[in-house]
């Protein structure tokens, strides 16, 4: 069973899918947990009876509490459940099942007289296929009810595209004509701008501002536990050395070269990972990072590539090998994990194993920024918007052609200032001059 992430601390309780008195297979699903950045339905590692709810939906528990109990047998049920409010876990629950352990909070052979749930995305694999459950009933998310409800939208008549077939926010606004909203990703270097407006001017209209639901003024909103999970991680980034290095990228030819793969379905996000990707694997110092041990250099180069989700914080979705897969590959499996990433249906090791990050707010027409180091890495590159720029020559000549401001964040540990600015000046380099060879 793959590590646990060491920033994982609790879950929140989704859904339950069995209450008390139903019975339950072996890796049956029991109840969908929150975790940092995924819902991930928790399957039973037993058959038997689900006996006691401790937490209910909605509810947070830390990583190995006991949320709940199963049984053996039918006739159980009575005496466990006339136990268990006062002690969950006392000895007359010893010879319970175990409905799930954490791996990092217990041990593989349980020693905890109790069933325990690990609201953790690692102990449980997401299903991609929905499977509707055989029993008729609708599986439907917190947000999903509450917009059903609200939009006058039949649960029923829907067909979820959550884990196990489960209901999503997303299906709802979809059912009733509107938008459901996708992560804000960088498609291009130059800024978004939206329709005209109906003032007759002409005037673009404010692009939406990312995270509808985060509140309105006047508000006070509590952080969800994707939020809560990036201010763990951003407060953690606080105890490493950075420093930082820019660099001015013209990109006529990278503009050129993407009109021409654009329609085969390259995506401006994947042209960048793909080149950022190709000149860290000459530059092995700028894909590691700091360990317990010392330098650690990776056998891949995974770039993560940030993205923020509508309804509040951040997730890197990694393209793994960016380096050996080809461009086309590299921009389907950017649309999947974009996809998949709406229903929070990613794997960890599709958000977790990044070797690199990339974060481009080209999309904003942003002139430059710096970004926060993600933990766990030693570097992340800012990627600005395109823009025309008076240029002047070597030979005193005057042009205009379009460049972008790109900064690095290095971990001053493992990468010092000399590896960053190689590894700037070859990715322009190849920008400028043979952005071609990326589709070889």
């Amino acid at each position: 069973m793959p590590a646990l992430s060491s920033t994982m601390t609790e879950g929140k309780i989704v859904e339950w899918l069995k209450k008390p008195g139903d019975r339950v297979g072996r890796g049956e699903s029991v109840l969908v947990v929150e975790s940092d950045k995924a819902d991930m339905d928790v399957e039973s590692f037993n058959e038997g009876f689900l006996a006691v709810v401790l937490m209910p939906a909605g509810g947070t528990a830390p990583v190995g509490e006991t949320i709940g109990l199963i049984v053996e047998t039918e006739t159980e049920i009575a005496g466990v459940q006339a136990q268990a409010p006062a002690a969950p876990a006392a000895p007359a629950a010893a010879a319970l099942p175990t409905l799930a352990a954490t791996p990092v909070a217990v041990a593989a052979a349980p020693v905890a007289p109790a069933a325990v749930v690990a609201p953790t995305p690692v102990a449980v694999p997401v299903p991609v296929s929905p499977v509707a459950p055989a029993d008729g009933r609708v599986m439907a998310s917190p947000r999903a009810k509450k917009l059903a409800s609200q939009l006058g939208v039949a649960l029923g008549s829907l067909r979820g595209s959550g884990p196990h077939g489960r209901i999503q926010g997303e299906d709802v606004l979809a059912a009733a004509g509107q938008s459901a909203g996708i992560p804000r990703v960088a498609e291009g270097t130059g800024p978004a701008v939206a329709p005209a407006s109906g003032n007759g001017k002409g005037v673009p209209a404010a692009p939406a501002a990312v995270g509808q639901t985060f509140g309105q003024p006047g508000d006070t909103t509590t952080f969800n536990t994707l939020q809560q999970a990036v201010n763990r991680n951003m407060l953690a980034s606080l105890e490493v050395p950075c420093f930082h290095v820019g660099y001015t990228i013209t990109t006529d030819k990278l503009d050129a070269f993407y009109k021409q793969v654009k329609p085969k379905g390259v995506t401006m996000t994947a042209l960048l990972a793909k080149a950022v990707a190709v000149v860290l694997a000459r530059h092995p110092q700028v894909n590691a990072a700091t360990s317990p041990a010392g330098m650690a250099y990776p056998l891949a180069v995974n770039v993560a590539v940030a993205v923020a989700m509508d309804d509040g914080g951040l997730i890197t979705p990694v393209l793994a090998n960016a380096d050996k897969t080809d461009l086309y590959s590299l921009s389907r499996n950017w649309a999947d994990l974009v996809a998949r990433s709406r229903t929070k249906q990613l794997k960890p090791e599709e958000y977790s194993t990044g070797t690199f990050t990339l974060s481009n707010l080209g999309m904003f027409g942003v002139d430059r920024f710096d970004a926060i180091l993600p933990p766990g890495t030693g570097a992340i590159l800012a990627v600005a918007a395109s823009r025309p720029t008076v240029v002047a020559g070597k030979d005193g000549s005057i042009s205009v052609k379009p460049q972008m401001q790109v900064n690095l964040t290095c971990d001053h540990r493992v990468i010092y200032g000399a590896h960053g600015a190689a590894f700037l000046k070859d990715l322009a380099q190849l920008i400028e001059t043979n952005p071609e060879s990326l589709a070889i």
